[in-house]
């Protein structure tokens, strides 16, 4: 399908992830609005899937046609695969055209409903109402609804890669998501890394890690767990959950204490691995071992009864020494956002946050990260935070599926907080206001400073 050299560089970037932010939505629009570039994008789509998994065969046809004269040129089709395609056109056709006709001739499911999605990687059409044959789907961001030949429903949720199967089976190789199947449809199945998960009740949820730590929840109905080889783990009923802790996971690194602080264009960044910066969070039913050695802080609220003992609330504190907190015009807290691995986002909407100042004259600065227990965290009882000995500096929201880029929070009230303070030390509580729909309702995380990649909490400061 011919299109004009523009639409051609911008589709090739695209599929080649070489197009920013503002670029990519605007393509987007575009795609949606002309029949012509949409059906374009698909076939150009599938053609850049069909190389990805033929790269061996074609270097080897490249290999053998490399004493013959040079073919004329030709618009590359993608970057780093232009060579490729020139020497071995003709395989490349039959490939596309034979993958192509076998995803038309036997769809397994339906992309029904895509909310504020966005893809990256994946070798499966992303429009909603695509049919869709086997192959791979990678949500970046957003929540995406399957419906599946066999009758049976799934709610993917960002960041997660699913491989489709079949109609009745599909595999998560990390994410997660909730699955909705009728008793046509039982016996439908989601495979991870170290379960596979047969249905034969009505509806549960799925999360998995690439290297396996899967958690299982049952909201109706009943499933059957099996190892990969088929062999029965256990059966679960309704409101009962399992989690398999196998697989390898990422070190602790203690952080740099005493790092230099940043200080660019004016503005002094300082995280929470300065000096005597401290991160942590503290949940109600009781905290982990070490409750300020975890690489993730935990958020969490609900008026359900059924889920208020997993309530979380985190706590951060960052040394302002370097800086003269009296002179600070300008401030901003980043966070940055990271999978926590337990609940699912079709449970709790899109999420307010809130985040609170410490009053220093309370010693609200001098809590300890090894005794931290929720009874014992500054500013607050059990039913939440104390106005009168915190106050209220900003709120956020977190859409449902939501980047999971870093977040830049930022508010008058909060540089007025830091030119405050008088004992070197600013302390802040981030609750979320949101409640959920069920129990098993999303744990927000944000990265600590304990974090082996992610930025750890960030005091900027001009």
């Amino acid at each position: 399908m011919s299109l004009s050299r523009t639409d051609e560089e911008r589709v090739e970037r695209a599929l080649d992830d070489r197009l920013s932010p503002t670029e990519r939505e605007a393509l987007q629009r575009d795609v949606i609005a002309d029949s012509q570039l949409r059906a374009a994008y698909v076939e150009r789509a599938w053609l850049h899937a069909a190389l990805r998994a033929d790269t061996e065969t074609l270097r080897t046809l490249a290999t053998e046609d490399e004493d013959r004269a040079p073919m004329p040129p030709r618009w590359p089709l993608y970057a780093g695969f232009a060579a490729l395609a020139a020497a071995a056109s003709v395989a490349i056709g039959l490939n596309v055209n034979r993958a192509r006709t076998e995803a038309r001739k036997s769809p397994v499911a339906t992309l029904v409903q895509a909310q504020n999605a966005k893809w990256s990687g994946s070798t499966l059409p992303t429009l909603e109402k695509s049919q869709l044959g086997r192959g791979m789907l990678a949500l970046a961001e957003g929540i995406v609804t399957l419906r599946f030949n066999s009758g049976a429903t799934i709610v993917l949720e960002a960041p997660s890669k699913l491989e489709i199967v079949s109609a009745m089976n599909c595999r998560l190789l990390e994410g997660s998501l909730t699955a909705d199947v009728p008793p046509a449809a039982h016996g439908f199945s989601v495979d991870t890394a170290d379960l596979k998960v047969v249905d034969i009740g009505t509806r549960f949820g799925v999360t998995a890690g690439s290297a396996g730590n899967s958690h299982v929840f049952v909201f109706e109905g009943e499933v059957i767990l099996n190892q990969p080889d088929g062999t029965e783990v256990r059966r679960l009923t309704e409101g009962k959950s399992y989690h398999v802790a196998s697989g390898a996971t990422a070190p602790i690194v203690e952080p740099a204490r005493f790092q230099p602080l940043q200080q660019i264009d004016g503005w002094t960044s300082i995280p929470t691995s300065f000096g005597r910066g401290r991160d942590a969070y503290a949940r109600r039913s009781g905290n982990p071992t070490n409750a300020g050695g975890q690489p993730l802080l935990m958020v969490k609220h609900s008026d359900l009864d059924a889920s208020r003992k997993n309530e979380r609330r985190a706590i951060i504190t960052f040394d302002l020494a370097g800086i003269a907190p009296s002179r600070v015009e300008e401030a901003q807290l980043v966070l940055d956002p990271e999978p926590s691995g337990m609940g699912f986002t079709a449970m709790v909407p899109d999420s307010k946050f809130a985040v609170y100042g410490v009053h220093e004259s309370d010693g609200g600065d001098r809590w300890d990260e090894a005794a931290l227990a929720w009874e014992t965290l500054p500013a607050c009882d059990d039913a939440g935070v104390l106005e009168n000995r915190a106050r209220k500096l900003a709120e956020f929201w977190l859409p449902r599926g939501g980047s999971g880029e870093p977040l830049t929070i930022r508010s008058d009230a909060l540089a007025a907080f830091i030119r405050e303070d008088h004992d070197g030390l600013v302390t802040f509580l981030i609750v979320r206001e949101t409640g959920e729909t069920h129990s098993s309702g999303l744990v927000h995380a944000f990265a600590a400073k304990e974090h082996p990649t992610a930025r750890p909490p960030t005091l900027r400061t001009r």
